[in-house]
């Protein structure tokens, strides 16, 4: 069933890969972002489509979209997302997520539609337990350089809770574990577009802290697929739901030197100071996704990789 569908921060990342998937799947997309990190041409496959609306706005100002029909879903991915870009932007950062969430919030219920409120596996901070399950309550510095970002996302995660016991909103949470693929910006500041982007000009790939920390990295379209499911089907669960690849769980130092080899590059890795609330491990368990979305991530690191490298290799030629 074609559906009606706004998502904010759609020039973003994740954002614009999803309203290609959208408008490619016969969906009616409106796009909304404020461009502080999206990117106009992230949106060029869809721009010229009959059924995409872009809209430039932040979602942090009153949301008056009546001309736009009525929206069936609505989707929440408008947030500054790397930390290279919320430690310049923190306070916008932070409001976006509890503001920008609480206009969407009030426009999910005048719509009577459906949020898909997009969160992170930040909301996890520095684990002490080795696997992340939706119960667990995560150990996040509120007033550390992250802080902006983590409890602006565990915020905005309370605010729907509350929306959907006292106010019977339907949103359901899904929680993102780290993504990767086309559409990232050359110098995001997250490890893999960095790795590439110094691998390519054969610069030091800098690595913070011993390199240990390991992350679960997903390519895009597995990410998309949850969605997908999402939207056309509905919530699933009133709780949060992982999303994200348990068995790509790789060491930063791993990455890296993956990376080198797959770009024949030249590059050295440089070691710099730990940052401050580095996680030190980020592994999700995924038995909610499998079991109500039946969603499992399909893409190895490996082809995932050698697709991003490809896009990035197409940005500096």
């Amino acid at each position: 069933m074609r559906r009606n569908i706004l998502v904010a921060g759609g020039a973003g990342f994740i954002g614009s890969n999803l309203c290609e998937s959208l408008i490619a799947r016969g969906h009616t997309v409106v796009c909304v972002d404020n461009f502080i990190t999206g990117a106009i041409r992230n949106l060029t496959n869809v721009i010229k489509s009959s059924n995409f609306t872009l809209i430039e706005e932040d979602i942090t100002k009153p949301i008056l979209m009546e001309t736009k029909g009525k929206f069936d879903v609505i989707v929440n991915l408008a947030c500054i997302a790397s930390p290279k870009h919320y430690s310049t932007w923190p306070i916008e950062t932070l409001l976006t997520s509890v503001i920008g969430t609480k206009n969407l919030l009030d426009l999910t219920e005048q719509h009577s539609a459906f949020l898909i409120q997009a969160s992170t596996s930040e909301v996890y901070g520095d684990p002490d337990i080795a696997i992340l399950d939706e119960d667990y309550h995560g150990n996040v510095n509120p007033i550390g350089p992250r802080g902006c970002y983590d409890e602006g996302k565990r915020a905005a995660e309370t605010l729907c809770m509350d929306y959907a016991r006292k106010k019977e909103t339907n949103v359901q949470i899904i929680r993102i574990f780290n993504t990767y693929g086309p559409n990232m910006a050359l110098h995001d500041g997250r490890a893999i577009p960095e790795f590439i982007c110094k691998a390519l000009k054969d610069e030091p790939i800098e690595i913070f802290g011993d390199g240990r920390q390991t992350r679960s990295f997903m390519y895009i379209t597995d990410l998309l697929d949850a969605f997908i499911s999402l939207i056309e089907n509905g919530r699933v669960s009133s709780t949060p739901i992982n999303v994200g690849n348990p068995n790509e769980e790789v060491s930063v130092s791993t990455i890296a030197q993956y990376i080198k080899d797959l770009t024949d590059s030249k590059s050295q890795i440089k070691h710099l100071p730990a940052l401050q609330d580095d996680p030190r491990c980020r592994k999700p368990s995924i038995i909610k996704a499998m079991e109500l979305l039946n969603w499992y991530p399909k893409v190895s690191l490996q082809d995932g990789l050698i697709n991003t490298i490809s896009y990035f290799r197409n940005k500096y030629d």
